[in-house]
């Protein structure tokens, strides 16, 4: 019985690394939609009809005793807490970056998944053995090759970026905490309900009407949104955060991936470094989820 015990938490941890995966291939899938939007419409717009878009679709998915369930759920205040934190990295990220160019703003912010695991050893009391950290600053690594930054002095810019990483960080743990207590529909109406009060007036006030291309993908940033956090939250309850916190370093291959398939950027050499120094930080830590899996 233990042997089955394990080998169901071995699946389970196996699980969530693959829909943390796919949730991160979603977001950056998203991201190249918003892309095309900004140059024609705030990104408070494009928040507010996502969040709109999304909770269209969970209504038509789990109706009123969806949301009736969600209204009672434990977690309404301290998914209140998470999202604020959210959108304080939001606009620390997108407020640096004006004066940053992506390679550093990137490399600064992808400080993220080890801002993870050392908070969900503090906040979570997770356990992280050292072959997880290797992980961790192998992927690292890979975005910092990729990006190949400038060397940067102590700016206000650098300490946004920083500080949109920390923010992120603790969003993710305090995201594992509710994973737990929550089934995922509940977290996916409340996240995109408070983005939606969040954004509302900025988005009314700054609002440029879309053309039918701009409503087709405004409705596109919505589904490959709402997926992927639907996913992610899924990932989060399967697997310690500290093990699915490195694949967020994926989102930056599939956004090189997405940028030579859209708009014909070619990667530099580090790039293609970079890039497989950040797939077997991912290898490593589902191979040693295999060979736990079969001791």
């Amino acid at each position: 019985m233990a042997d089955i015990a394990i080998l169901e938490t071995r699946e389970r941890v196996l699980a969530g690394i693959l829909f943390t995966g796919a949730a991160y291939f979603l977001f950056s899938a998203q991201d190249a939609s918003i892309k095309f939007l900004v140059a024609s419409m705030t990104v408070w717009q494009i928040m507010f009809v996502r969040s709109m878009t999304i909770l269209v679709a969970c209504a038509a998915i789990g109706g009123r005793r969806l949301f009736a369930d969600t209204a009672r759920s434990p977690i309404v205040g301290p998914m209140f807490v998470r999202s604020a934190f959210t959108l304080a990295a939001w606009l620390c990220y997108y407020n640096a970056a004006r004066y940053l160019q992506l390679a550093e703003l990137t490399t600064i912010y992808y400080a993220a998944p080890i801002i993870v695991t050392v908070l969900s050893v503090i906040m979570l009391g997770e356990k992280v053995p050292m072959l997880r950290w290797l992980a961790v600053l192998i992927g690292f690594a890979g975005v910092f090759v990729a990006c190949d930054p400038a060397r940067l002095g102590l700016s206000m810019p650098m300490l946004l970026v920083l500080a949109a990483a920390l923010l992120w960080g603790i969003a993710i743990v305090l995201l594992r905490k509710m994973a737990m207590a929550e089934r995922s529909m509940v977290q996916l109406i409340l996240n995109n309900f408070y983005f939606l009060i969040f954004s509302a007036l900025p988005a009314l006030l700054l609002w440029q009407m879309p053309d039918w291309g701009q409503v087709l993908l405004l409705i596109s940033v919505g589904a490959l949104g709402g997926v992927a956090q639907y996913l992610l939250f899924e990932g989060m309850k399967r697997a310690p955060v500290s093990i699915v916190a490195p694949f967020e370093y994926t989102s930056l291959v599939w956004a090189f991936a997405l940028g030579y398939a859209i708009w014909g950027d070619v990667p530099r050499h580090e790039v293609f470094l970079g890039a497989a120094l950040i797939v077997a930080a991912g290898l490593l830590i589902i191979g040693n989820e295999h060979f736990r899996k079969r001791l």
